[in-house]
Parts: structure tokens; C-alpha cells; sequence
């Protein structure tokens, strides 16, 4: 398994490259996430960079404080969109594909196009999320977790990632962190689906308390 999905990584790469070629000089200048280093003469991504960082702030924030679970889903929409973009048309492309496979249950391909991704933007947030959920689906826990502490390291506000930890630590019987990461997730979104009825059935369990 491990020999067959190191040859689709690297058929991944070739493909890549042969569409670098035909493009041309210009088609063949593979462009990094918006959140990867300043292109040298070009104020602008930096600056770019810095509204997205604020608006991300705002979101977060009024989320946080949402009156109910409609408006709250329209934000965690917005987040949602902020989070996927790349600012790579490759990127972009590799994502596509990997959940177009992953649909289609060939988990192999999506995996190696998910590892493409990460390879070549390691701080795209959204290449890391999109794996481990993947990981996840084969029931490959370690790697799902090592690739959700990837996520929470370059966005600990990542609430499904917070939500997808907490699935984790309960399968593997951990219910104490399970709690902890649970509660995290709702201190930054309120609203989440399913999360405070599983914190109202681990709490007297974990905490010895009624509810």
C-alpha cells in the first residue's frame, strides 16, 4: 500500500511538471499560498496578508458573540471560504482533485494529491485539514492527530480541527482531554452542531457532576 502510494505522489508531481512545460515560461512559475513569504517588490501581499489576518480577528470575534446558530453558521461560512483560499491556482487544483477522489472513495489518490499540497505549501492550513480528515476516514488516528497539531499550530482557533481532536481522543477512549478539547471548540464557536450534546453526555462522566 505504502509502495503504491508513493508511486502516485510522484506520478502527482510529474503530472505537474509536464503542465508546468506546456504552459510555458509563464505557466511554469508554480505560485505558494498567500500566507507564505512576500514576493520581493510587492507591497501589496503583505498588506494582503494583513487584512486577511483582521478580518479572520473580526470573525472569530463576532462569532464568538453570535446570537444564534443561523447567524452563526453564515460566519463560520465566511471562515470557511478565508481558510481554503491558497492564493495558488495549483494549490487550488490539487485540492479540487484530492476531494473529487476522496468522493469517490479512492482515498489512495486524494491522499497523494493532499501530500502534493502540503509538500509544496507546508502553511497552507486547509492541505493539513483536508488529510487528517482523510486519515480519519481510514481510521489512521496517530496520523490524523499529527495533522490536526499542524493545523492548531497555524490556526489554534481551527474549531473543526478543536471538534475533529475530540472525536479522536473519544474513540481512543480518552474522554478527559476529549472534554477539554470539546470545550475549547465551543469557547470559539458556540454554535457547533452535536458538540455541546456530547460535552452534556462527557461531563458527568469525566467531572463526576449532574448537570
Amino acid at each position: 500500500m505504502a509502495q503504491f502510494r508513493d508511486m502516485t505522489r510522484a506520478a502527482v508531481f510529474l503530472c505537474l511538471v509536464l503542465i508546468a512545460v506546456a504552459a510555458g515560461p509563464a505557466g511554469a512559475q508554480v505560485t505558494g499560498p498567500s500566507s507564505g513569504p512576500p514576493a520581493a517588490g510587492n507591497p501589496a501581499i503583505p498588506a494582503l496578508e494583513s487584512e486577511r489576518g483582521r478580518r479572520l480577528d473580526e470573525l472569530f470575534s463576532r462569532l464568538k458573540e453570535a446570537p444564534d446558530a443561523r447567524i452563526a453558521r453564515v460566519i463560520d461560512r465566511e471562515i470557511s471560504l478565508i481558510l481554503a483560499r491558497s492564493g495558488s491556482d495549483t494549490a487550488d487544483l490539487l485540492m479540487a482533485r484530492a476531494s473529487q477522489a476522496f468522493q469517490r472513495q479512492d482515498q489512495d489518490l486524494s491522499l497523494s494529491l493532499l501530500d502534493a499540497v502540503i509538500d509544496l505549501y507546508p502553511d497552507y492550513v486547509e492541505g493539513w485539514s483536508r488529510r487528517a480528515t482523510v486519515y480519519f476516514a481510514r481510521k489512521e488516528l496517530g496520523r490524523a492527530v499529527a495533522d490536526i497539531e499542524q493545523v492548531l499550530r497555524r490556526e489554534p482557533r481551527h474549531y473543526g480541527a478543536l471538534a475533529g481532536l475530540g472525536m479522536i481522543l473519544q474513540q481512543l477512549g480518552n474522554d478527559r482531554q476529549a472534554l477539554e478539547v470539546f470545550r475549547r471548540a465551543l469557547e470559539i464557536n458556540p454554535h457547533l452542531e452535536r458538540i455541546p450534546e456530547i460535552v452534556r453526555r462527557l461531563q458527568p462522566k469525566v467531572d463526576g457532576t449532574e448537570l
